[in-house]
């Protein structure tokens, strides 16, 4: 077994959409990003590079790159879960925490596992989204982002 913690925050933009797990949720600013700023996606897909010790989402996707100026993030972690397979390892869970003062995550939940579990393809009650306000501490208390903690458990393959 191998695990990986991933992490990634982003500061609030009005110049897009907010998407966590590749789910748009509606009516509230974007983050800022090389990429479409998910920071749940991104997060995830630190926590399986670095259980599958292949670095972090800025050594395969680099942010020079002019190809993935606005990419979809779950494209991203669609190409790392092919890439740990290619490992030899295979994913038994994903484990994940929003930190945000707004939106509430609660009403997307369900939408974002469900989306995860198909990008990362596994079932979905093998991943797991949570969500925790940082009661008003800090500049994720003041609302000026959102933060995301992932953790992820491989097994190699027999």
């Amino acid at each position: 077994m191998r695990v990986g913690l991933g992490y990634d925050s982003h500061s609030f933009t009005e110049e897009r959409p907010l998407v966590l797990g590749g789910v748009v949720i509606p009516g509230v600013q974007g983050l800022v990003g090389y990429s479409d700023g998910d920071a749940l996606s991104h997060a995830i897909t630190d926590a399986l590079l670095g259980a599958a010790g292949q670095g972090d989402i800025g050594q395969h996707f680099p942010s020079t790159e002019p190809s993935l100026k606005d990419v979809d993030s779950t494209v991203l972690l669609k190409k790392v879960v092919t890439m740990i397979s290619e490992l030899n390892l295979r994913i038994e869970n994903v484990d994940s925490t929003i930190v945000c003062e707004h939106p509430r995550i609660s009403p997307y939940r369900e939408e974002i596992v469900e989306n995860l579990s198909k990008v990362i393809g596994i079932d979905s009650d093998r991943v797991s989204v949570k969500s925790k306000t940082n009661d008003k501490m800090g500049w994720i208390g003041s609302e000026l982002g959102v933060a995301a903690y992932a953790v992820a458990l491989l097994e190699i393959k027999r």
